[in-house]
């Protein structure tokens, strides 16, 4: 029997193997709980401009000796004005800070938004050419990230936050950061 027939056959069937497990994997169905190299390791310093005060500048280090959830958001987002109420019950527990990150956007514009849909943050900083992001490795907005009491990243969340993802993995990870305070 001639061989170079059963070679079509062969690579159909590697491709098909192939295929069969690339659906496997993927079948995991939370896929924004990207990984990040930030987890475990020092937030990346920064000093930015306080929304609300016009010549302050707000450091990392100012942050350091108590947690706090750092959330990126945008005017022109429209997915974080999906998440902006479930982050704003989650502020009013007064659990740990609240700092907002506004990117790349136009500071008239975050300030309407904010005055237009509330504000929760206990800080807004600036990042309006997104170098710090860069840093933090954010690529779309919203994200979210928890910081320990010490400037360790200890989670992260890309996409809008939910009541369940608030539940089932920013409230436990908190209560984590929160022991070893």
């Amino acid at each position: 029997m001639n061989k170079s027939r059963w070679l079509p056959l062969a690579v159909f069937a590697a491709l098909a193997v192939l295929l069969a497990a690339g659906v496997w994997l993927s079948r995991n169905p939370n896929r924004e709980a990207l990984p990040s190299p930030l987890i475990g390791k020092p937030a990346p310093a920064f000093s930015l401009p306080v929304l609300h005060e016009a010549g302050r500048l707000l450091s990392s280090d100012e942050l350091r000796g108590a947690p706090y959830l750092l959330n990126v958001w945008g005017s022109w987002c429209p997915a974080c004005r999906d998440e902006h109420p479930v982050l704003t019950r989650f502020a009013e527990t007064k659990r740990v800070r609240v700092l907002g990150f506004n990117w790349k956007d136009e500071h008239a514009d975050a300030l309407r938004w904010l005055e237009q849909y509330g504000n929760p943050y206990w800080i807004v900083v600036t990042d309006y050419d997104g170098k710090s992001a860069i840093d933090w490795g954010i690529y779309g907005a919203p994200e979210t990230f928890l910081v320990d009491a010490r400037g360790i990243v200890r989670w992260k969340y890309v996409g809008p936050l939910t009541d369940k993802v608030v539940a089932e993995q920013l409230l436990p990870m908190l209560d984590e950061v929160e022991k070893t305070r």
